[in-house]
């Protein structure tokens, strides 16, 4: 039998770190979504408030294997 994943797209925000976004987003597709296996991120961009930075946006690609039962 063949290996099998499913690829979902979720977006991630933090007025943090992009890595914060990036593990909020990851944190919050496990509570609904198992056996996480990897992550792309394909877009990173931001938001400013009066010339500076207010929060980081990630959007990424996460893969899970899918069950056999």
């Amino acid at each position: 039998m063949n290996d099998v994943a499913k690829v979902i797209e979720v977006v991630g925000t933090s007025k943090e770190s992009i890595e914060d976004a990036i593990s909020g987003a990851i944190e919050r597709a496990g509570k609904t979504v198992n056996n996480l296996q990897w992550f792309h991120v394909t877009e990173i961009r931001g938001a400013l408030d009066d010339g500076k930075i207010d929060r980081y946006q990630v959007i990424l690609k996460i893969g899970f294997g899918l069950n056999d039962e």
